[in-house]
Parts: C-alpha cells; sequence; structure tokens
C-alpha cells in the first residue's frame, strides 16, 4: 500500500498471516494511514477530518441537521455541536432554523467556509492520490462503489 509522498511501504512480514485477510483490518488500516495523511494535509487549514466532514457536509447544499451529521458521522451528538461551535467560531458555519422543522437547526456554510472547504478539499485530493497510488483509477472508482454499495445498499 503507497503511504504517501511517493513512499512506498514495504509489505510486513504480519501480512502472511490470516488476520492480513480480515476486511476489519485492511478497512481499518487504510483509514489509520489516510487519516495520517489527512489531518497533515488539513493542518494548514486549521482543520481535522471531523470539521473537514462537518464544513464538507455543510458545503454539501443539503442542509444537514445537528442530528443528520452526527448520524451520518457517526459520532455523538455533543461532538457534532464541539465541532460546529469551533467552525462556528471560525465564521466558517452557521447555524439556522429548519426549513420544514423550525425546531432543528441546520448548518450551514459561510462564503469563508465554502472558500476554506474548496482549498482543504483540493490537499484531500492530492492526499487520496498518493494513499492509492498503487491502484488505477478505475479501482479506486470500484473501491468507492463497493464501499457505498456495503454501506447503504
Amino acid at each position: 500500500m503507497s503511504i504517501g509522498h511517493g513512499v512506498e511501504a514495504r509489505v510486513p512480514r504480519l501480512a502472511e498471516s490470516a488476520i492480513a485477510e480480515d476486511i476489519g483490518l485492511l478497512l481499518a488500516k487504510v483509514h489509520a494511514v489516510g487519516s495520517v495523511l489527512n489531518n497533515r494535509a488539513l493542518a494548514e487549514f486549521g482543520l481535522r477530518e471531523r470539521s473537514y466532514s462537518v464544513l464538507r457536509l455543510a458545503c454539501s447544499g443539503l442542509e444537514p441537521t445537528q442530528r443528520e451529521l452526527a448520524d451520518f458521522l457517526s459520532l455523538d451528538p455533543s461532538q457534532i455541536v464541539a465541532l460546529i461551535d469551533e467552525l462556528e467560531q471560525r465564521g466558517l458555519v452557521a447555524r439556522e432554523q429548519g426549513r420544514t422543522d423550525r425546531r432543528q437547526k441546520i448548518v450551514l456554510a459561510t462564503p469563508a467556509g465554502e472558500r476554506l472547504h474548496a482549498q482543504a478539499e483540493e490537499a484531500l485530493t492530492v492526499c487520496e492520490s498518493e494513499q492509492f497510488a498503487a491502484l488505477t483509477t478505475d479501482e479506486v472508482g470500484s473501491l468507492r462503489a463497493l464501499l457505498q454499495r456495503a454501506l447503504w445498499g
């Protein structure tokens, strides 16, 4: 597996064990490597993966509620509130009253948030290319489609 920045990981000796075929382990390892690369790239924007994920969803045009963000990102609602608070203090997102249910708060990106998101998104595209450099573009597309199907049918 490529680990980014043009450095190839050597195959560890334990990759010969049966657990090296465990999908859960493989997904966890790919995620761990990706998180390191992503957080390194996002640092220049004052973001981490979780805060970037909230910002990306706030930029989606889908007007996510705080509850939807928590559910989709598999985070505790209190974690989402803290992430939104941080982004809001930086002027990157705003909470607004829900359009269909006034009791719910939706999270929307501000113009500054949209600009920062676009820059961070470019940096993460480079990270993804580096992490999956050993795969073809079609293989990366297939991997994405398979993971989406495994999650959402």
